[in-house]
Order: structure tokens, then C-alpha cells, then sequence
């Protein structure tokens, strides 16, 4: 068996690269190579054969990149997973956690929704959040340009968005030809898993490998701030969903989220700004 590891030298505040090399050691004559070098992944993917092993080490952003580069791509090794990124909701939404042994992820790369922003159009793996998730996101990305190595406190962030720095917006939402108007809508997320935002459990009964294929749609609307910030804490147990009178929960096949002025939004945590509207759509739709 030939082993190739995969790294993200910026997954993990450089946790990648260690954990490549420790796996070297463990498969003994493996490759570690740092993945934003390969810049054909076909040409490295296709003449692999079922006695090869591919392992990524990184974070949900990078499963990200990987499924996306190599989504049409015919390859024959197994994919496994050694989680060394901060968020890891992949991770969280299959029961396991940085410390398992790598695992195989190639089932999961496979039959993906995708999301199209600005008219680009790309599979996700979690989730696409949109409202004070995406503000979340960018805000944290602000402070990561400032103080490169910190950790960002996600938490912390909403909550003073919670308290004034993000303002809710009207929705227009459209669910399998459906339409739906709600005001003072905060999030908006559409869920592929049960977890984003490093542990929020925004979609609980979401089922990345359902036979139907739909996904989750959740709409947190009409709510105050203090409302919405004292039950916020409800969403990392996925209890919010109990609270009906402000949660909307739709699934569905093909979804279109539009608010009435521009917001930034997270795709499996990579951020977009200025964003009005999206489209998401199952595997069922996609492909």
C-alpha cells in the first residue's frame, strides 16, 4: 500500500504539516506533500489505483477544496481524513473527533449539493450560511489578517452581533417552487450536515446521507435581540429548533434564499461579502 498525506500548511495555526509528518512516520514510506502545490489534481489522482491511499490533513475548509477540485474526477485510491483544522463540523456531524485515527472520507465526497453565489457554483459539504452566521465568518476573518496564529472566539463574535453590530434582514425564500417572506430574519442557513460554526448543531435532523438527498433550510425570523440572544445558547445542543414561533425549519431539494440588502455568507466557512442572494440545490438536482 502506497500512502500519499496531504497537508494544508495553514490548517490548524500549522497543525497540518505536524500531523502529516507524524503519519509519515506511522505509514512508513509515505509521500507528504503540501497540498496548494498541486496544481493538476487529476494528473496526480488518476494514475492512483486501489493499492494507494490518499490522506488529507486539514480542516473543513480544505475538504472543501479537495471535494471541489476533484468532484469530476474518476479516481480509483481510497481518501482518508486526519482533522487537524479549528472548526472541524465535518467532523463533529459523523460522531468523531481530532483524535480517531484517519478515516475514510471518499463516500462523502461524493453526491454533494451545490450552492451558487454571484454566478459561481461550487458542492458543499456542511452547510452555506447566511445572515449573522456569514457575519460571523468575515468579522473572523478580519481579526485573522490582524493577529495571524490567534484563535477567533466565533461565540463571541455573535453574540455582539447578536447585541447590535448585525442587523437582521427580510427574506425572500423560495423552498421546490415555494414561496416564503419573512422579516427580521437572522439566519438563513441551508444545511448538507447537522453542525456549522465550530459546533452549532443548526440542522439536528439533517442526514448528509439520506436516500432522499434533500437538505435543511433554517430560518431564525421575527425575533428581538434580547429573544434572540437568550435563546442563541439553545443552538449548540440543536434545541433551538423546539422554538417554533422563531425557527422555521424546510427541507427541500432546490433552495433560494434573497434578503432585501447585501450580507456576507460562509460556504463550509470560506467567506463571501456582499451577497443578496443564493440557490442551493441537493444532489438530486445538481447532478
Amino acid at each position: 500500500m502506497n500512502y500519499y498525506v496531504l497537508f494544508n500548511p495553514y490548517s490548524g495555526h500549522g497543525g497540518a504539516k505536524a500531523r502529516a509528518e507524524e503519519l509519515q512516520k506511522q505509514y512508513g514510506e509515505a509521500e507528504v506533500i503540501d497540498i496548494t502545490s498541486i496544481e493538476d489534481p487529476e494528473a496526480f489522482l488518476s494514475p492512483l489505483t486501489e493499492n494507494d491511499t490518499v490522506v488529507i490533513c486539514g480542516g473543513d475548509g480544505t475538504l472543501y477544496r479537495f471535494a471541489n477540485a476533484t468532484y469530476n474526477i474518476d479516481y480509483k485510491c481510497d481518501v482518508l481524513f486526519a482533522a487537524t483544522g479549528t472548526g472541524n463540523d465535518f467532523l463533529a456531524d459523523l460522531g468523531k473527533t481530532r483524535e480517531d485515527a484517519p478515516f475514510s472520507v471518499k463516500k462523502y465526497l461524493r453526491d454533494l449539493p451545490t450552492v451558487t453565489v454571484n454566478g459561481n457554483t461550487s458542492y458543499f459539504l456542511n452547510g452555506v450560511g447566511y445572515g449573522i452566521d456569514g457575519y460571523c465568518c468575515e468579522v473572523g476573518d478580519q481579526q485573522k489578517a490582524a493577529n495571524p496564529g490567534e484563535p477567533v472566539n466565533y461565540t463571541a463574535i455573535a453574540i455582539k452581533g447578536l447585541l447590535g453590530k448585525f442587523k437582521p434582514a427580510n427574506a425572500k425564500i423560495t423552498v421546490d417552487g415555494v414561496e416564503y417572506n419573512f422579516k427580521k430574519v437572522w439566519l438563513a442557513p441551508t444545511m448538507h450536515g447537522r453542525y456549522y460554526g465550530g459546533g452549532m448543531i443548526c440542522a439536528p435532523d439533517q442526514d448528509r446521507l439520506a436516500e432522499d438527498k434533500m437538505n435543511t433550510l433554517v430560518v431564525w425570523h421575527g425575533s428581538g435581540k434580547l429573544s434572540t440572544l437568550m435563546a442563541f445558547p439553545s443552538i449548540f445542543k440543536g434545541e433551538h429548533v423546539k422554538k417554533t414561533k422563531m425557527i422555521k425549519v424546510i427541507k427541500g431539494h432546490e433552495i433560494t434564499v434573497e434578503f432585501d440588502r447585501p450580507c456576507a455568507l460562509q460556504i463550509d466557512g470560506e467567506t463571501v461579502l456582499g451577497v443578496t442572494k443564493y440557490t442551493t440545490k441537493s444532489a438530486a438536482k445538481a447532478n
